[in-house]
């Protein structure tokens, strides 16, 4: 189970003149590198809930993205692709010596998951792909299916208010809030990694790749669409989505159908963060995952 935990390291490495600092908890020979979501979030929801897999041997890695946390925060909108962001992830692991990794992926940083095992298969064991999805347009529509269920009335107002650019606007954040307690994270009280994390977002790099909020997708990812390619990972990979994952099942799904070597676990009870809202069921399907490929 999750808990907060103070890393053994802590790195700063150069990333093209660029300060990125990473984490890294427990000595195990076998690495679970951490790409969190956002993007524009620091890492620490995603942190301190992985970092507990010392207790089962791994060594644990994540780092805070160029842009977030305790890394350098340039005021550059350039900067903010996800193909830049692979060769940050790239740079990362060279520099921490990590050698061939399980990859981890939240959200945002499963499309860096994915996109980073297309450019370096050969630096993964194997791909695990939580709560994310592969082709950015059918997310889109299972986001307007989402949103229809707050009833035509309300849809109207956030298309109102979507075509005006007030996102600000009292009634519209209103409708996103009902909606982030529905489809990513469902507990009362979120966690306090989470709200950490949360309450340091960089949003340039989110508006930028993303859009304005979890529900609305107008950046420069909107059209990105990985199903094709997916084909070409043979790696054994690890599909996780939440029964009311705001990255939906579906989405899962899809992913699953494409990959040649791919399982699913969608967790009851749970939206887009089951290692906070269904720890009991997700901790051991990711434990048996990654003990059924470890190096022999």
């Amino acid at each position: 189970m999750w808990r907060e935990i103070q890393p053994d390291e802590r790195f700063e490495i150069d990333v093209d003149g660029y300060r990125v600092v990473a984490y890294s908890f427990g000595t195990g020979s076998e690495t679970v590198f951490c790409l969190n979501g956002g993007p524009g979030l620091p890492c620490d929801y995603l942190r301190e809930a992985h970092s507990c897999l010392i207790d089962k041997g791994y060594r644990v890695v994540a780092f805070d993205q160029l842009g977030t946390g305790a890394s350098d925060r340039p005021d550059d909108l350039s900067l903010w692709t996800i193909g830049r962001y692979v060769e940050e992830t790239e740079t990362v692991r060279q520099a921490l010596g990590l050698g061939t990794v399980h990859m981890l992926g939240h959200s945002w940083g499963g499309w860096l998951a994915i996109e980073y095992a297309l450019t370096y298969p050969e630096n993964l064991k194997t791909l695990i792909l939580e709560d994310t999805v592969a082709d950015m347009p059918h997310l889109i529509s299972e986001l307007e299916r989402l949103r229809a269920a707050l009833g035509p009335e309300t849809v109207s107002m956030m298309q109102k208010h979507e075509a005006q650019g007030t996102y600000n606007h009292p009634e519209y954040l209103a409708a996103v809030t009902i909606l982030n307690y529905r489809h990513v994270c469902r507990l009362p009280e979120w966690p306090a990694p989470v709200r950490r994390s949360l309450d340091d977002w960089n949003m340039a790099p989110y508006e930028t790749m993303q859009g304005p909020n979890e529900f609305l997708y107008i950046g420069n990812l909107k059209d990105w669409n990985r199903i094709p390619d997916l084909p070409r990972l043979t790696l054994p990979v690890l599909i996780t989505t939440g029964e009311h994952d705001e990255l939906t099942p579906a989405c899962a799904l899809r992913m699953k159908l494409a990959l040649p070597n791919a399982e699913l676990k969608v967790f009851a009870n749970a939206s887009h963060m089951p290692f906070y809202e269904n720890p009991q069921d997700y901790y051991p399907a990711l434990l048996d995952f990654l003990a059924r490929h470890k190096a022999d």
